[in-house]
């Protein structure tokens, strides 16, 4: 499972490298939200929450439909500016038609409101009765936010900015000055590896969990490893946006509806940062792992280094059948091995197999 974004005949300057003021502060916004996603964050979401007038906390709490399970749409900017305010003058020229289904797909749990031949939950009676039901299902606030959108679409919008505002003033601003520099710095260097090496070698620094397919074929792509099957196309849509962000990890958040230019929020690099691995190395271990056999040798080889001969002789195989469930152990990253005389050595990786459980986790959340 992946997205896959066309960029075959993109001109380079159509992909963009660039922090975004909006896309961070409602990464945050999602860390509040979502503090077990982000345990790095902890101390930071604990403070910040604790600091938070009443009346703010309570807003946010009313709203986190629009960043808490997803981001809307345009909350990550195609085209980020140099303020808050800025980035949120563009969305108020959003028309209402798409700000709203934007917002139901955050707050109703479903994609299908925003296909080009739904009718409109504005005008569409039909319509209207499905957002307001698949937002019932999710629960009491989701139904009485939806209603407030569908009712009076223009008043829900002040709403949300007002609250955006305010978060600037109460903690944004002051995280924000703390940040750019580092996401700027990000930036500049993604631009210079795709100016200087080719898009393959940038998206390789933005993530493992993307890569260029086809490449020179003129059917050129980017895969991106997220548990969806979705596709995109940044050539017609006229252009790509990457967005560094520091409150992100684990998640690659990826704009990529009809109607909207695809963006990438992805983490900016952190020094000492181990890269989770792409999911289909997770599976593959998770696999290797789930044979009884091979679960048995890995047992064993947890506790030091064996032989083909050692292992086949404690668990009373033969030495073929061992070095086939060794091979494929090997494939999936799991094991060392060292040479003694004539002897190599396994051993299971034990940090690798002990991030297994938080590499499956970033895999899900990415």
């Amino acid at each position: 499972m992946s997205l896959t974004i066309d960029v075959a005949g993109l001109p380079p300057e159509r992909l963009r490298f660039a922090p975004s003021p909006l896309a961070e502060l409602t990464a945050m916004l999602h860390a509040l939200a979502e503090p077990a996603h982000h345990p790095a964050l902890h101390g930071w979401a604990t403070a910040t929450t604790a600091a938070l007038p009443a009346g703010l906390a309570d807003r946010l709490l009313e709203a986190d439909f629009l960043w808490r399970s997803s981001r809307a749409d345009f909350l990550v900017p195609a085209r980020p500016a140099a303020t808050l305010a800025e980035e949120l003058d563009a969305v108020d020229r959003i028309d209402d038609e798409q700000w709203t289904r934007a917002a139901l797909v955050t707050t109703c749990g479903s994609s299908r409101l925003t296909h080009r031949a739904a009718g409109s939950p504005l005008t569409d009676p039909q319509a209207r009765a499905r957002a307001r039901e698949l937002a019932l299902a999710r629960g009491p606030r989701q139904a009485a936010f939806a209603e407030r959108l569908l009712d009076d679409p223009q008043a829900v919008r002040a709403l949300v900015r007002r609250l955006l505002e305010d978060c600037e003033r109460t903690f944004f601003a002051d995280a924000w000055r703390r940040v750019l520099p580092g996401l700027a710095a990000d930036a500049r260097h993604k631009a210079d590896l795709l100016a200087r090496h080719g898009l393959a070698e940038a998206l390789a620094a933005v993530s493992p969990s993307l890569a260029l397919a086809d490449a020179g074929t003129g059917r050129e792509r980017i895969v991106v490893d997220k548990l969806q099957d979705n596709t995109a196309s940044a050539a017609a849509a006229g252009g790509l946006t990457f967005v560094p962000s520091a409150f992100g990890h684990p998640h690659l958040v990826a704009v990529h509806a009809h109607g909207w230019q695809p963006v990438l929020q992805y983490p900016a690099a952190e020094a000492g940062g181990a890269d989770a691995p792409p999911l289909a190395v997770v599976q593959q271990r998770l696999e290797a792992l789930a044979h009884p056999v091979r679960l048995r040798l890995a047992r064993t080889l947890a506790r030091g280094p064996h032989t083909t001969g050692e292992l086949a002789d404690a668990w009373q195989l033969t030495a073929p059948e061992v070095s086939r469930h060794l091979a494929v152990l090997r494939r999936a990253g799991l094991l060392t091995t060292r040479r003694r005389g004539r002897y190599v050595l396994y051993e299971l990786d034990l940090p690798v197999s002990a991030r297994l459980g938080g590499d499956l986790l970033e895999a899900v959340l990415r």
